[in-house]
């Protein structure tokens, strides 16, 4: 059974697999892997769950490999509150949205720089919309912000609404769910001292997202809907 080379790698999930092994979601700059690790009530299982920076060695050319060796690579992000609970998100969304291995190595550096901003109890929002912007981006879904679908560039008192997987498409009046052209230019620039920016940005990344989850609702997002603190996702 052929071993691969050595790579970085977070844990984005892991569960109880048969005896004393755990089945886990890798994610790593080629892509996302799912191995069986075994032994997983000993050290490497204190070592395989999320936010931890990992190196970690593969055997196996199938779908579902085999951990050989598994060790800790820096200092675990520790993340609590809601910023626990916003590390889940990225997670769950990477599994569901990323295929398997398919290399994102830039996908990989946006995720490991963003765990240490949320264990700094940086504003959660911008942290999440930036991530699922870049997802989508690297993923071929993204679409400009400061342009419509015909190319034109995007009036600061226009509406517009979002085509899926295509852009922003100017309306002629008001319909339910649409942006206003301020808001889109200052999603575009990161200004989120502009009023509603970050609220349309949330309702924009749902919209985005949406056709891509398949209609299964994110475990993460009812988690955060069932808190007691509100948690902004």
């Amino acid at each position: 059974m052929d071993t691969l080379p050595p790579k970085p790698a977070f844990v984005l999930h892991s569960r109880p697999y048969r005896e004393s092994s755990a089945l886990v979601d890798f994610l790593t700059p080629q892509g996302r892997f799912r191995a069986v690790l075994r032994g997983a009530r000993g050290k490497a299982g204190t070592l395989a769950r999320p936010f931890v920076p990992l190196e970690v060695e593969f055997l196996g050319r199938g779908d579902l490999k085999s951990v050989a060796r598994l060790e800790s690579a820096g200092l675990a992000h520790w993340l609590d509150g809601n910023a626990l609970f916003s590390g889940m998100y990225l997670n769950e969304l990477l599994i569901r949205l990323l295929p398997a291995e398919d290399a994102h190595p830039a996908m990989f550096d946006h995720y490991a720089a963003t765990l240490p901003a949320l264990a700094a109890k940086r504003p959660l929002e911008p942290l999440l919309r930036a991530f699922e912007w870049r997802l989508l981006s690297e993923l071929g879904y993204g679409f400009s912000l400061d342009e419509d679908v015909s190319g034109q560039p995007i009036a600061s008192a226009g509406l517009y609404r979002l085509v899926p997987d295509t852009g922003l498409e100017p309306v002629g009046q008001f319909q339910p769910g649409l942006f206003n052209g301020a808001e889109l230019l200052a999603m575009a620039e990161a200004d989120w001292e502009v009023p509603g920016a970050l609220a349309a940005a949330k309702r924009l990344m749902r919209q985005a997202l949406a056709p891509h989850l398949a209609g299964r609702p994110l475990v993460s997002r009812e988690l955060f809907m069932n808190m007691k603190e509100p948690v902004r996702d």
